[in-house]
């Protein structure tokens, strides 16, 4: 997947703020102040970090070896996926539309009707 597609979907997802909250290498997506992707632009094959529930996250490692714990993350609750090509494209945006489901199911009530 390109990362201009990856961005624009990850970007039209309701509420979606881009923001470089740690330095300039590292492209952070949130909803309601919470993150639910981070793509790292200065490495190649470019790595993005999604949120998972983490039963389904042990199954993908198991899977694809493009798919590992989160790195600088709760590896428990985080996958990094490594965008070398292998993984098939609707499986990456079925990803981040897990992520970003299971973040903002844990916003509260009041911020999760402002995002609707």
């Amino acid at each position: 997947m390109d990362y201009e597609r990856l961005h624009s979907y990850l970007n039209d997802k309701p509420g979606s703020m881009v923001d470089f909250p740690f330095d300039q290498v590292t492209l952070v997506f949130k909803v309601g102040g919470k993150m639910f992707a981070l793509i790292t632009l200065d490495e190649q094959p470019l790595r993005m970090n999604l949120k998972c529930d983490p039963s389904k996250a042990e199954a993908l490692r198991d899977c694809f070896a493009s798919i590992i714990p989160g790195y600088h993350m709760n590896k428990r609750h985080w996958n990094t996926l490594i965008l070398d090509g292998s993984l098939p494209d609707d499986l990456i945006l079925s990803l981040v539309d897990d992520s970003y489901t299971l973040v903002v199911k844990g916003l509260t009530k009041a911020v999760r009707k402002s995002i609707a």
